[in-house]
């Protein structure tokens, strides 16, 4: 999952890895605690130190597994915040009865002009310097790109499947508000599969957020299983001293 959304700036302490990405997406903006550090605390004032001087907050994503409660102790401790929990879901390759395949979607090797502006349009949050960092996210890695049209040729939804190895990754789904419910994810996401199953992925996974239920049921139907889960861990404001 780091190598699919791959933030344009690193740092790696040994067990943590700092990620900076100009405060697009909590993910690529995020400490991965790749293995418990053996000095937390100091790996926590050079993470936060690292944050600060990008004017940056410390985030961390804490997966969901019995490794990370030390580190939850220690976050909750001082106070970071628990947020946005995110479900890991994934499925083998092979097509799954009564899903058809994606018809009438077009897979580009990159993110055409209308394919980006429809994900930033839904997705997005900031002006172009922001956009120009999340197409620097979404093309970091070998990745195909889905684009449906409406009956009338405009853009109606997108995905991204990130190729990691023998591993794909659904990321960037989104529809547009005037067409939704009408299809088109669906008929994204299989087009996506179907592409994925041609360049012999054995498995896939996505991630979305616990409280998005329409999405899961969209993707429970594709045959995906949660396989696990994280949140983001925040650390809190201060608040300045006033002059009273």
């Amino acid at each position: 999952m780091d190598a699919a959304w791959p933030a344009p700036e690193r740092h790696d302490l040994g067990e943590w890895v700092l990620r900076a990405a100009d405060g697009v997406t909590q993910r690529a903006n995020s400490v991965w605690p790749r293995d418990p550090a053996q000095e937390p605390q100091d790996a926590l004032r050079e993470a936060a130190r690292w944050y600060r001087t990008r004017r940056l907050p410390l985030i961390f994503q804490v997966a969901d597994t019995p490794a990370n409660s030390g580190l939850n102790q220690q976050l909750d401790a001082q106070g970071f915040t628990r947020q946005s929990e995110t479900l890991i879901m994934a499925r083998p390759s092979g097509s799954q009865a009564g899903h058809p395949e994606g018809t009438g979607v077009e897979i580009l090797d990159e993110p055409s002009e209308e394919w980006l502006h429809l994900w930033w349009s839904v997705d997005g949050r900031g002006g172009g310097q922001e956009r120009e960092a999340a197409r620097t996210i979404v093309t970091g890695c070998p990745a195909l790109y889905a684009l449906a049209r409406d009956d009338d040729g405009g853009p109606a939804a997108v995905g991204r499947l990130a190729l990691v190895g023998a591993t794909g990754g659904i990321y960037c789904m989104a529809t547009s508000p005037a067409h939704r419910r009408r299809g088109y994810a669906t008929a994204v996401l299989q087009a996506l599969l179907s592409a994925g199953d041609a360049r012999n992925v054995e498995c896939f996974w996505l991630l979305v957020t616990a409280a998005n239920s329409g999405a899961r049921e969209l993707y429970q139907r594709a045959g995906f299983k949660e396989a696990g889960r994280y949140l983001y861990r925040q650390e809190r404001p201060r608040r300045a001293l006033t002059g009273c």
